[in-house]
């Protein structure tokens, strides 16, 4: 049948009485449908970009992040307490524990207060995420963070530090809910763990890059120095991060791509949605009554608990970071008391560059390893959870068997053996917290993923290890019972092989078109609808 075109004349009255709001222009949506994405060649290009060069960039920012971890720990910033022998003859101490006259569990709890300010404000940049990029709330994050490291170093007492300490977690928070999903979203299919066990290596690199530049700047320098530096590595990944042109995430695009997006404009053209325009969300008048169109805070609220419980019900994701929360709050404990435990135990007079040496060796090595193995047995969420029990279960074996001896020669190859071994799992968890979640809650599953292995991880173990140790005074045993957790962890993970799992990464989300914008709009087609379509006609 042929189709009869509209008269010009009623479309023009049907219009004139629904005028759009001239300060934005409304574009309709369809609700069961994603629209196509505008070409990139229209678009203008982050010219910095390349997913190479955004891993580098990320690489280099996560290592400076623990490079500052491994520094608060090692002998030359930490420093010793001061002592006092029977004769009466006193020791002044050395670095932060000396200087104010720290106990060990003051010297933890400095510890733990830097996690104290991620886990708390981890969840809030994972939330904001939907209204703000992501890659800006990295660039309010590191900046943060490089303020925060200054502070540091002009520490007064152990109340300031404490609070600079949090508050370095807080700047921290952000980059490590959201860098993982940037890179999930831009390596190759077939390297995705890999390049997460390129990212996640930095972790022991920079811990133990961190106990050796410690050790150099704070016996040739002054430990405040060790963080000044720190800050002036920082500064300008912060500068970039707010003002480079920013990427989008996956799920969080206003266009229903599911392509990773290498510019803001490709999720929310700016002339054609204002309130989504640069990843910022902001309030418009609907044009029948005048009411905000943005949802409230407490709708935000809501949706927060809403996504927060969708997490809770992904058995493979709960699974995974309950293991994730065993092995680290062994793996923190290690990094906080490493350099001291082997000081005592062993006699070592270099214990931050022997244990920075270690480590930095079996992380490369094991991190790297991981993910490459993972990506060859064909990267599933069952073959990342015999990876990980497999891995864990021996690394833990060797661990414990090496501070069983009291030589030093023999101590060293285990321990590295099974440190290399222990790092290996950090691609394969990563992964199974990306995959296990649609691709819009991934900001917020990895956020709750770092919540939960410091909240019950190292932020409890590192003062629970010094108050241990203040009651048996022996680092040998102390260190043993510590070992013993990361065999809890092997069994959690193994128990997650058996679990039926689903790769959700490339699943639609909910958040691909702005929330607001989808209320408003009138959709172009509906599929499957009974309702009638109603056409406006000029009244003859």
């Amino acid at each position: 049948m042929g189709k009869q075109e509209p008269d010009p004349k009623s479309l023009d009255d049907s219009n004139s009485t629904h005028k759009p709001d001239t300060s934005t222009v409304d574009v309709p949506v369809a609700t069961n449908m994603a629209i196509p994405s505008i070409p990139s060649s229209l678009l203008p290009q982050p010219s910095w970009f390349t997913a190479k060069r955004l891993l580098a960039v990320f690489c280099v920012i996560n290592l400076i992040n623990y490079v500052d971890r491994g520094t608060i720990a090692s002998n030359g910033v930490n420093g010793n307490r001061r002592t006092c022998t029977k004769d009466g003859t006193c020791s002044s101490g050395s670095g932060i524990q000396g200087e104010f006259n720290l106990s060990n569990f003051q010297d933890g709890v400095i510890s733990s207060a830097f996690m104290v300010g991620l886990l708390v404000a981890s969840p809030i940049f994972a939330s904001f995420a939907k209204r703000v990029n992501p890659f800006r709330l990295i660039g309010v994050g590191l900046t943060v963070w490089t303020i925060a490291i200054v502070g540091c170093g002009f520490s007064i007492n152990f109340w300031f530090i404490a609070t600079c300490r949090m508050l370095v977690g807080v700047g921290e928070a952000s980059f490590i809910s959201l860098a993982a999903p940037f890179i999930d979203d831009n390596a190759p299919v077939a390297q995705k763990t890999a390049w997460l066990g390129i990212f996640y290596m930095c972790i022991p690199t920079g811990v133990a890059f961190g106990y050796v530049y410690g050790g150099l700047v704070g016996n040739h320098l002054s430990w405040r120095w060790a963080f000044w530096i720190e800050a002036l590595l920082m500064l300008p990944f912060a500068v970039l991060g707010l003002f480079m042109k920013p990427l989008q995430l996956k799920g969080f695009s206003h266009i229903g791509s599911k392509k990773p997006l290498t510019s803001p404009l490709t999720a929310c053209p700016e002339e054609a949605v204002l309130n989504c325009s640069n990843g910022l969300s902001s309030t418009r008048e609907d044009p029948k009554d005048g009411s905000k169109g943005a949802p409230s805070n407490l709708n935000e609220l809501a949706r927060f608990w809403k996504d927060l419980k969708m997490l809770h019900l992904e058995k493979t994701y709960v699974i995974n970071v309950l293991g994730y929360i065993a092995y680290n709050f062994v793996i923190g404990a290690y990094s906080y008391w490493g350099p001291k435990a082997g000081y005592y135990i062993y006699h070592m007079k270099n214990a931050d560059m022997m244990f920075g040496g270690i480590t930095v060796i079996s992380g490369i090595f094991g991190t790297l390893a991981g993910g490459f193995v993972l990506d060859r047995m064909t990267s599933t969420i069952s073959n990342a959870f015999k990876l990980l029990s497999v891995a864990t279960f021996l690394g833990a074996i060797f661990c414990f068997a090496a501070f069983c001896f009291k030589s030093l020669y023999a101590f060293i190859p285990l321990f590295a053996i099974g440190e290399l071994l222990v790092f290996a799992t950090q691609g394969p968890v990563n992964y199974v917290c990306l995959h296990s979640v649609n691709p819009g809650l991934r900001p917020l599953a990895m956020a709750m993923s770092t919540v939960s292995i410091h909240i019950f991880g190292d932020v409890p173990s590192s003062p629970l290890v010094g108050v241990v140790q203040d009651r048996i005074n022996n680092w040998r045993v102390t260190a043993l019972m510590l070992t013993s957790v990361l065999f809890i962890a092997a069994g959690i993970w193994f128990i997650g092989i058996f679990i039926h799992s689903v790769d959700r990464s490339n699943e639609d989300s909910e958040n691909q078109i702005c929330d607001a914008e989808r209320a408003r709009s009138q959709p172009l087609l509906k599929e499957k609808s009974n309702e009638p379509i109603e056409v406006p006609v000029e009244s003859s």
